[in-house]
């Protein structure tokens, strides 16, 4: 793993995740365009716990309410969050702080972890590989921008299927070797 004090480092073990995960093997089939056009972007926060953490995530959310030709922000926090539990709990956290800032509909956060595991799944489950992530981090996705790529691309509801079936044919020694690339 990298050092959690090199920003850098992370970032770049991120971007290799989105670049060789997300977008070659096509689990988000709208990624590969927006990350060719630089509008993802990659933050990194020196969080250490969950207050600092939810500040991070205000501050991200007003940073892309001021720019707009930033699609969506991977909030990277490698020193908050790491048991998943915890961070499955904080989600509920960042929901609320959506509300509060009147930005419910807007923005949503979607959830990618080190150890991200669905509901009714055990931890080493292969489908939990859709969500695994190098370090834990907050999507934070513009809804109207989202609704705009649902409703051009079809059948957008068999994106986890497929997804899932992918996951099933590479195998977790598989899965595992691409995460751990990302450090490399």
């Amino acid at each position: 793993m990298t050092n959690l004090n090199d920003a850098d480092a992370i970032t770049a073990s991120v971007r290799r995740w989105v670049e060789t995960v997300v977008v070659d093997l096509n689990l988000c089939p709208f990624a590969g365009r927006e990350l060719r056009q630089e509008r993802i972007r990659f933050a990194v926060t020196p969080a250490t716990t969950e207050a600092q953490l939810l500040a991070s995530l205000q501050t991200e959310l007003e940073w892309l309410d001021t720019h707009p030709a930033t699609e969506t922000t991977l909030l990277i926090h490698p020193r908050v969050l790491l048991d998943f539990g915890d961070y499955n709990q904080f989600l509920e956290t960042a929901d609320d702080l959506l509300g509060a800032m009147g930005v419910d509909g807007i923005y949503q956060v979607a959830s990618f972890h080190p150890h991200y595991q669905f509901a009714e799944t055990a931890a080493e489950d292969v489908e939990n590989y859709t969500n695994r992530s190098p370090y834990p981090m907050l999507h934070l996705l513009r809804e109207q921008s989202l609704e705009r790529s649902i409703a051009s691309y079809p059948d957008t509801d068999q994106i986890p299927l497929r997804n899932i079936a992918l996951m099933k044919r590479l195998g977790i020694a598989r899965l595992k070797q691409l995460l751990q690339a990302c450090f490399n």
